[in-house]
């Protein structure tokens, strides 16, 4: 089984995922951590070096290829992962789509605290952050509700998905 996590950037998906790979005795993939392994590159010196359209299509090519792997695994995807390029079709015609949902409020503060350069928001200040993420989540929720499972991430714990994916 493959099982995708979901979700704008800050949901926890990275933290989620590796607990849930360990539960399950599954090999654990970060999408951007491969890519930034694969180009030795991070994602924000792809985005700053090239652009978003560039990092968009490595992104694809690295989903696709692992769509179409042997081997069961949890993989994080980026936040903008299920938005380009046919990738949610991808995600969920190969394993289980879970979207891992907050809102804006609830993302805002979360990245205002994380540590993590995040290309998409390093240039809004503080007192725009909330309007920003309320936009872009807004329209990309329109991919992460495609999701074969969408689930609450306020305190969740890999259990919460274990339940979840034993009901589909």
């Amino acid at each position: 089984m493959k099982i995708y996590l979901i979700g704008f950037m800050g949901c926890g998906k990275s933290v989620l995922g590796k607990r849930l790979a360990s539960k399950l005795n599954m090999e654990f993939y970060d999408l951007d951590l491969k890519i930034e392994e694969k180009y030795k590159m991070t994602v924000p010196s792809i985005f700053s070096r090239f652009d978003e359209k560039v990092f968009r299509k490595i992104e694809s090519e690295m989903l696709q290829n692992f769509s179409s792997s042997d081997g069961d695994f949890v993989m994080s995807c980026g936040g903008g992962t299920p938005c380009f390029n046919d990738n949610m079709t991808i995600i969920n015609s190969s394993g289980v789509s879970v979207y891992i949902k907050l809102n804006a409020k609830t993302l805002t503060d979360r990245l205002l605290k994380s540590k993590t350069n995040r290309p998409l928001i390093k240039n809004i200040p503080p007192d725009q952050l909330l309007p920003r993420i309320s936009e872009l989540l807004e329209k990309r929720e329109v991919f992460y509700n495609q999701a074969k499972i969408v689930i609450d991430g306020i305190n969740l714990k890999p259990e919460d998905i274990l339940v979840k994916l034993s009901e589909t």
